[in-house]
């Protein structure tokens, strides 16, 4: 069972309490957000996901679409995770979709867990402008709805995977960020790290050393994603800021994510020069 576990920490980026040797800014929700760094509908990546020396499954990570509605600029992504065959205790096929608006933060998020009875969902419909948070919840086939409520929100708020989008579009700063986040229907806050200083990254998908930037993170409480304790992850130091490696520490021990696979049109890992 402890596989089990582990690989329901393997997606996305949440942590949390860090280094205070940084400027900490608070958001909130009207944030108005700059980067140069850019999304690209259609952009997918696939990473092989690792504890010790077994493989436990992999997650793909698609940009399916961008929309401007009203002159803002929204993005639709999901994260497919899936374990391998034949791995003891294991079978996990879990969907996770985010509307991020144009400061990445969640406009809305749904879950989807594949059980072996039945398949559940999540849902959060954020509405920013009455200041309130639809939670919905139930199962698939037949269909039930088990919760249907609402809560209050006085800013903008992350899910599981827009944080993960939120700290791509930061990489490479220098600074530490302080973040409200939605998970298990309850409201946390978590820190990310970010450095500037550029490091070279070995992965096995790429025959040379990728130039990247580090980010890191600390968290006090389990995610719903069983993730807790400590986060670091290395992003290539360019617009893209494709994450190319990660290791976060879960209930039992730590799990690492290595970049695999890549479709994003015009992207070259960039080199790391000395």
């Amino acid at each position: 069972m402890k596989l089990r576990i582990i690989l329901l920490a393997f997606v996305p980026f949440i942590f949390s309490i860090g280094d205070n040797s940084f400027k900490t800014t608070e958001l909130s929700y009207n944030f108005s957000f700059s980067s140069e760094k850019k999304l690209l509908p259609g952009e997918e990546l696939n990473y092989v996901v690792s504890y010790s020396f077994i493989n436990l499954g992999e997650v793909k990570i698609r940009v399916k679409d961008k929309k401007s509605i009203n002159g803002m600029n929204y993005y639709n992504a999901v994260a497919y995770i899936d374990s391998y065959d034949g791995i003891p205790f294991v079978n996990l096929h879990q969907i996770y979709e985010s509307k991020v608006n144009q400061d990445y933060y969640s406009d809305f998020f749904r879950g989807i867990v594949k059980g072996d009875e039945y398949t559940t969902y999540t849902e959060y419909y954020f509405d920013y402008s009455d200041s309130k948070i639809r939670i919905k919840k139930g199962k698939f086939s037949p269909r039930e709805l088990w919760v249907d409520s609402t809560a209050s929100v006085e800013k903008q708020f992350h899910d599981g995977l827009s944080i993960f989008f939120f700290a791509r579009m930061n990489s490479g700063k220098n600074n530490s960020m302080l973040l409200p986040c939605f998970v298990n229907e309850q409201k946390v806050y978590t820190r990310i790290n970010f450095y500037e200083s550029t490091i070279p990254v070995s992965i096995d998908a790429i025959d040379y050393d990728v130039e990247c930037v580090r980010l890191d993170g600390d968290m006090d409480f389990i995610s719903i994603f069983g993730l807790t304790g400590y986060f670091e992850g290395w992003f290539s130091n360019d617009e893209s800021s494709i994450p190319i490696v990660a290791n976060m520490k879960v209930i039992i021990g730590n799990i690492t994510l290595e970049l695999k696979s890549w479709k994003r049109e015009g992207w070259t890992p960039p080199k790391y020069k000395n």
